[in-house]
């Protein structure tokens, strides 16, 4: 696969916003309300030090979301439909059931963002609220084509970032010290479990199932070499753009609870916890926006985990998502109504983000590892299988996960 050829395709003018969209579906996911408690826990915890991780975190994401857009543009396949046609029935419903698990996962963290945000603005119950917002995100996903969704959804993604961006402008950073941060790695002690929950806040692997889908909705491998060939040059800059977005996000979060939380001694350990202590030190303005941005955020989010979900349980049986089509239905179904199930049994729901963010990061290397024997292979990608110096970034990436994961499995047990 080549991702930098000689040949360029020019971005010139307007024509590359005509492309924008795969990317942001993808940085909704992982500015979810699953990152809020990750990032809200590593600010308040332990300051502006694990700023380093978001950029690690994001760095991985950009090879390995391009790497599965990539996928989806030279074989029309999504990453479920590939790793059904290209690997043994037992092989694939290993990866494909334990990527429907973390659908769920996903979206458990999504419908309770935005329950909690429905809570902080009106005091609605977290069971109505998720509820309320469940059945809104299936309206939504049975009524509207990809087109229109993305436009919701890079709606959304301004309104987040306009929303952080004012609560970034009511507090004092020591710029100095978070440049440091973001790239020099630091391990406090006890922090391991929130690194984790970090990078399986940013790098989701429905995520990496979504964008593949996504991308070859559009079935650009049946216009030709050129058109393929200009596809995978837009889809990268789609993809940079949305993760440097998706990055500053997420640092923005960390900074403003590093700010706010820890230079005043408070640990956050829920969500309304955050947005009560935004009042006294920051004003009522500051908890509303707070409360605002993660509604859209689990709004948004949940979106994207439904459309996740379908399109692997579609994967399954080799079917592209399509809501209409009863394995995509099936598939929307379990992961929304599977969150909703534990929902109304979590009693702690920051500590059910946190987990669920664990649980993903978890799972990761069963996504990640057949991704980059999928693209690394001439018989699946022809010409555009990885060259040697892109497998060895891949493969550097799935170990840097793999080592975190053992690290986090030793701590717990």
């Amino acid at each position: 696969m080549r991702w930098f050829g000689k040949r360029t395709v020019g971005l010139g003018g307007f024509e590359f916003f005509k492309y924008l969209g795969p990317g942001f579906l993808v940085t909704v996911g992982f500015i979810d309300p699953g990152n809020w408690a990750a990032n809200m826990a590593a600010g308040s915890n332990y300051g502006y030090s694990l700023l380093w991780m978001v950029s690690l975190s994001t760095l991985m994401l950009i090879l390995l979301q391009h790497n599965a857009a990539h996928l989806g543009i030279v074989t029309g396949l999504c990453l479920s439909e590939a790793c059904a046609k290209y690997f043994g029935r037992g092989v694939s419903g290993l990866i494909l059931g334990s990527a429907v698990g973390a659908s769920v996962s996903t979206a458990l963290a999504e419908v309770l963002g935005t329950a909690i945000g429905l809570n902080m603005l009106f005091g609605l119950p977290l069971p109505a609220g998720a509820l309320l917002s469940s059945g809104l995100v299936l309206y939504m996903l049975f009524s509207n084509s990809y087109p229109r969704l993305e436009k919701w959804i890079l709606g959304f993604v301004s309104l987040i970032g306009i929303a952080f961006l004012l609560e970034l402008s009511m507090v004092k950073i020591p710029w100095s010290e978070a440049a440091r941060a973001w790239v020099v790695p630091s391990l406090p002690s006890g922090s391991l479990p929130v690194v984790m929950s970090v990078l399986g806040a940013v790098v989701m692997p429905h995520n990496l199932f979504l964008h593949s889908e996504v991308i070859q909705s559009r079935q650009w491998n049946l216009q030709g070499e050129e058109v393929i060939q200009k596809q995978l040059k837009f889809e990268y800059a789609d993809t940079l753009v949305a993760m440097l977005v998706g990055w500053v996000i997420n640092s923005t979060m960390i900074l403003v609870a590093a700010s706010v939380f820890h230079t005043h001694g408070v640990v956050v350990t829920e969500l309304p916890q955050a947005q009560a202590t935004l009042k006294p030190l920051l004003g009522n303005a500051a908890a509303v926006i707070f409360a605002l941005a993660l509604l859209f955020s689990g709004f948004s989010s949940s979106l994207t985990a439904g459309m996740a979900g379908g399109s692997i349980f579609a994967g399954i049986f080799q079917k592209p998502f399509n809501s209409s089509d009863r394995h995509s239905r099936m598939g929307i179904y379990v992961t929304l109504f599977g969150a909703l199930g534990i929902i109304l049994f979590i009693q702690d729901p920051f500590q059910g983000l946190l987990w669920s963010q664990i649980i993903l990061s978890i799972q990761l290397p069963l996504t990640i590892v057949p991704l980059i024997l999928l693209t690394s292979s001439p018989r699946v990608m022809g010409k555009y299988a990885n060259s040697r110096g892109n497998q060895i970034l891949l493969w550097a990436v799935a170990f840097v996960v793999l080592f975190l994961n053992v690290m986090l499995l030793i701590q717990i047990l």
